[in-house]
C-alpha cells in the first residue's frame, strides 16, 4: 500500500528487474562522465581530491547496494534510494566544479530520466524539488540569505527544461508500459491456454499447479489430481470427422467445469487440456478420498450426456479417470501426476468408463 502513496506506476517484478539493470548502467555512466571531466579538465589539487573522494564513495555505494545483494529483491523504494544518492553525488561534484554554473549540471537529467521511467510523476516532481533546493544552495551568492529575483529567474530557467523532460519521459513510459502490458498479457494468455477448449494447456497447468503445490507443502495441506482421458475421441474422429471430435473435447470440458467448485474463499479448482484427449483437474485442499466423488460425478455426467451425432451416425462419449493425492501418493507434483496417470491407465485396462484411485 505504501508504494502507491509515492510511486505512480505499479511495475511488475520482471519490469523492476529490467529497470534495475538500466539504473546500474546509468550509475556507472555517471561515474565515467565525472572521471572523464577530471581527466580532461585537470582541476586543481583540492578539487581533484574532492572528486576522487566523491567517486570512491559513490562507487562503493553502487557495488554494495546493487551487487553485494544487501537488498536482494527489487522494489520502487530501492530505485528511489539510488536516485537520491545520485542527486547527493552530483551536488557534491557540482560544488567543486563551478556550483550552479558547472559544466556538469546536466548530470541531473540522468536522475530525472531514471525517476520518470521507474517511479512516476509524483516521485519525479519530488526529485525535481530536491534538485531545485540543490541549485539554490549551489548558486546562492555568498553572504545573501534571501534569494533575489534575478537569481530565482536563473534557477527557474535551469529547472524548466527538467520539468519538460520529466513530463515527456513519464508520458512515454506510461504509454509504452500500457502497450507492453496489453501485448504481454495477450501473449501470456496465448502461451498458457488451449485454443480449442479455452482452458489451460499443459504449460499453464504446470505453472498454476506448482503454486498450489508450494502452498500445500508450506501449510501441510492436501491436494488431488484427476486425470481424465476420452475413451471415444479416436472413434469419433475416424467415424464422424474431426469437427465432431472437437465438439467432443468441448463437451468433456463443459461437463468437468460444471462439477468443479466455485468458492470465493478458497483456491479455485484447475482444469487443463494436457494432451490430445487427456485432461487434468487439480483440486486444492482436497484429499484423494474427496476427489473420488468429484471424479465419479464427472464420469457419470459425461456418460449420460446425449451421444455425439454427425452424418447420421452416433458415438457415445465416455471417459476413463485416474486419481492420486498429495501427500499420500507422492511427495512432489510430478510424482502425484504420474500416479494419477497410472490410475487412469488402470481404468482403461479394466474396461474403460471407470474411475480408479491409485493404489500401490
Amino acid at each position: 500500500m505504501q508504494s502507491k502513496l509515492i510511486f505512480d506506476p505499479a511495475l511488475t517484478a520482471d519490469e523492476l528487474r529490467g529497470f534495475a539493470r538500466t539504473v546500474a548502467e546509468i550509475e556507472w555512466l555517471l561515474l565515467m562522465l565525472v572521471l572523464l571531466y577530471q581527466v580532461v579538465i585537470a582541476p586543481d589539487e583540492e578539487t581533484s581530491a574532492a572528486l576522487a573522494m566523491a567517486m570512491f564513495l559513490f562507487a562503493a555505494f553502487v557495488l554494495s547496494f546493487r551487487y553485494a545483494n544487501f537488498y536482494r529483491s527489487e522494489s520502487n523504494w530501492k530505485i528511489a534510494i539510488e536516485t537520491w544518492v545520485m542527486i547527493v553525488f552530483i551536488t557534491w561534484v557540482l560544488a567543486y566544479t563551478g556550483g550552479a554554473d558547472s559544466q556538469l549540471g546536466d548530470l541531473y537529467y540522468l536522475v530525472i530520466i531514471v525517476s520518470a521511467l521507474t517511479l512516476g510523476k509524483v516521485a519525479t516532481l519530488l526529485q525535481i524539488g530536491l534538485i531545485t533546493v540543490c541549485y539554490v544552495w549551489l548558486g546562492q551568492p555568498q553572504g545573501e540569505v534571501l534569494v533575489s529575483l534575478p537569481f530565482g529567474i536563473k534557477v527557474l530557467a535551469q529547472i524548466s527544461p527538467m520539468l519538460l523532460v520529466a513530463y515527456i519521459t513519464t508520458m512515454l513510459s506510461a504509454d509504452i508500459r500500457r502497450a507492453y502490458g496489453h501485448s504481454y498479457r495477450h501473449m501470456k494468455w496465448l502461451s498458457e491456454t488451449d485454443d480449442l477448449t479455452g482452458v489451460l494447456n499443459s504449460r499453464g497447468f504446470m505453472l498454476a499447479a506448482q503454486q498450489v503445490f508450494e502452498q500445500a507443502k508450506r501449510y501441510a495441506r492436501p491436494f488431488s489430481i484427476i486425470m481424465v482421458d476420452s475413451d471415444s475421441l479416436k472413434v469419433v474422429n475416424d467415424t464422424l470427422g474431426h469437427d465432431a471430435g472437437d465438439r467432443l473435447l468441448k463437451l468433456i470440458v463443459q461437463c468437468i467445469e460444471q462439477e468443479l467448485r466455485k468458492s470465493p474463499v478458497r483456491q479455485p479448482d484447475i482444469i487443463a487440456r494436457y494432451g490430445g484427449d487427456e485432461f487434468l483437474v487439480l483440486l486444492p485442499e482436497t484429499p484423494s478420498s474427496g476427489a473420488v466423488g468429484v471424479a465419479e460425478r464427472i464420469r457419470k455426467t459425461i456418460a449420460t450426456y446425449p451421444p455425439i451425432t454427425a452424418h447420421g451416425q452416433t458415438v457415445a462419449a465416455t471417459v476413463s479417470i485416474g486419481i492420486a493425492g498429495y501427500p499420500e501418493h507422492g511427495a512432489n507434483l510430478e510424482t502425484v501426476m504420474d500416479k494419477a496417470d497410472q490410475a487412469m491407465y488402470a481404468s482403461k485396462s479394466s474396461g474403460k468408463n471407470q474411475t480408479t484411485l491409485f493404489s500401490a
